[in-house]
């Protein structure tokens, strides 16, 4: 499995240190906060593959921090951890919102470890080939890494784009349906999982996003089938196949 980045979201001065200090000498590299304001201010701004969050943070607690960054991923994996003494409605609360795992305090290294490692393996997966995409003659795409890569050509030099969980989700729903019109509401259900106005103008402005990534190509066009959807096409014939190592 390729390296999971973590986002720790800790107030325990003495705990937060622990855990950053065992998950980055695990294989788990990870940014730690004390507080939830914090915490969605790094989601933002990093590139963060697991989100763990203490429920009772300050400032802005682990469930509204939650929520705000299920905003911005629906699939981001996230794991609660809480005061041994939690009520069970807060425990309810955490997976309403969308959590992945729920672990009460106070809890072992390996055990908290054994989870991230498990959901990792569901979330993100263990066999990225399953999700490369070879777009045109010049990009590959792969889908778990959250990378574009341009091999370049002629006119413009070799470049990695580093995208978004919510870039990687929306240009997968195009990958997956190369020089085929997807529906809006389809592709706001998949991706946004509802199709309210404020997400529609999300996700206009994530296709701009996606437009500028994939212009150093110009068989690549990712176009506005007016009153439709949107269709990610391939001139001549270089279609979205995935790549199989």
């Amino acid at each position: 499995m390729r390296t999971v980045k973590l986002l720790l979201a800790e107030s325990d001065m003495n705990l937060g240190p622990i855990l950053k200090t065992y998950f980055d000498k695990n294989g788990f590299p990870t940014i730690l906060v004390t507080d939830g304001e914090s915490a969605l201010k790094i989601y933002s701004s990093e590139e963060i593959d697991f989100v763990i969050l203490e429920t009772s943070l300050q400032v802005m607690d682990g469930f509204t921090a939650a929520e705000a960054i299920r905003e911005l991923d629906a699939t981001i994996p996230i794991l609660f951890i809480s005061e041994k003494h939690q009520a069970q409605t807060d425990i309810i609360k955490g997976f309403e919102i969308g959590a992945d795992d729920y672990l009460r305090k106070p809890f072992s290294m390996e055990e908290i470890l054994c989870r991230i490692k498990a959901i990792s393996r569901r979330a993100i997966g263990d066999r990225p080939e399953d999700n490369i995409f070879k777009i045109g003659d010049y990009y590959t795409f792969d889908y778990n890494r959250h990378v574009i890569t341009f091999k370049g050509n002629s006119e413009f030099k070799a470049e990695e784009i580093r995208l978004t969980g919510k870039e990687s989700e929306l240009l997968k729903v195009f990958a997956l349906s190369m020089n085929q019109t997807v529906d809006r509401k389809v592709i706001l259900e998949k991706v946004w999982k509802n199709d309210t106005y404020f997400n529609a103008r999300s996700m206009d402005v994530y296709i701009t996003k996606l437009r500028k990534y994939l212009r150093y190509d110009s068989d690549v066009k990712l176009a506005n089938q007016h009153g439709v959807g949107f269709k990610l096409t391939i001139q001549p014939q270089s279609f979205g196949m995935k790549i199989k190592k």
